[in-house]
């Protein structure tokens, strides 16, 4: 990826690490952004990145394009309690996404931080007017049961994508102990951002280190995307909040040609009449296909929306 400038040096002790890269609603970057801001954290570090490595687009504005700035990898810290932000502006995948983790976590070592702490969404069929929920995930036991104490729900199964889940298993190999806090989120709105889930965060990360932060700006900001949420949830609930259909048992798991023939014809229904989205759904459901569209069903209902 980079090398690492130090542009601090700086003394904590034992310090505990958050840290955040770019995924589903904006979770883990709301909480980490939020987090440096107010709490006055100061800058101390960063990785830098190769351009070319990170380059997977162009900016286009007003029909001109041009290369996007080069994403930012920072380390941030404040005192008492002493803690250490990370913020990654760039997801990465693969070889440069390791190397980014161990850079990260070479930092963390030689700061002797006792614990590391990631956040993600946590999608589920739910009003945008429920609370967020907590889910947590974690490379240790002890560790798990301390924030499952915190009325946090333990995730027992799944997989968590993106280096803010692939963080935990290189932690630990590491020999630090890492969780990952994930926020609820409606299902229908992975694309938006969700101030919600990351203040349910931030008020429980301000419970375990034992630090004072005002989140009326994500409230207010909260307020704002209910509007947007209200609007797309008044398009999706008679898909998603409907009595469910009486299962039609699947003899073959191989679906027939005709069966994708009449998907395909229900997206074109469903783009003109989104009335016909249930009726969409429920064939999808049937042929167990729903999670290989759910983003082209889902934009059904996002257009129109800014």
């Amino acid at each position: 990826m980079g090398d690492v400038k130090i542009y601090k040096n700086i003394e904590l002790n034992n310090p505990v690490m958050i840290a955040g890269w770019p995924g589903m609603g904006s979770v883990a970057l709301g909480v980490v952004d939020y987090l440096r801001r107010k709490i006055g954290a100061v800058k101390f570090a960063e990785i830098t990145v190769d351009r070319l490595s990170a380059l997977d687009s162009v900016v286009v504005k007003n029909g001109l394009a041009s290369l996007p700035a080069t994403p930012k990898n920072t380390f941030y810290y404040r005192k008492n309690p002493d803690i250490i932000i990370f913020e990654g502006a760039l997801q990465a995948h693969g070889r440069n996404g390791i190397i980014l983790l161990n850079q990260v976590l070479t930092m963390a070592l030689r700061l002797n931080v006792r614990r590391i702490f990631t956040g993600a969404a946590y999608p589920i069929p739910v009003s945008h007017k429920e609370e967020a929920g907590i889910y947590c995930a974690a490379n240790d036991k002890a560790l798990r049961e301390f924030i499952t104490k915190l009325d946090v729900h333990s995730m027992d199964e799944g997989h968590i994508s993106g280096l803010n889940g692939i963080l935990l298993g290189f932690a630990g190999e590491r020999g630090i102990g890492a969780a990952c806090l994930l926020a609820t989120i409606p299902q229908y709105a992975i694309s938006l951002p969700s101030p919600k889930a990351s203040a349910a965060i931030i008020k429980l990360l301000s419970r375990m280190l034992n630090f004072e932060i005002n989140t009326m700006e994500l409230d207010e900001f909260s307020r704002d995307m209910d509007v947007k949420m209200a609007l797309i949830e008044d398009r999706v609930k008679d898909v998603f909040i409907e009595d469910k259909a009486p299962e039609v048992p699947v003899i073959e798991k191989k679906v027939p040609p005709a069966v994708i023939e009449k998907i395909e014809k229900l997206f074109g229904e469903a783009k003109m009449d989104r009335s016909k989205a249930s009726i969409l759904k429920r064939e999808l459901d049937r042929w167990d296909l729903y999670k290989l569209h759910e983003d082209r069903f889902l934009d059904l209902f996002r257009e129109g929306l800014s």
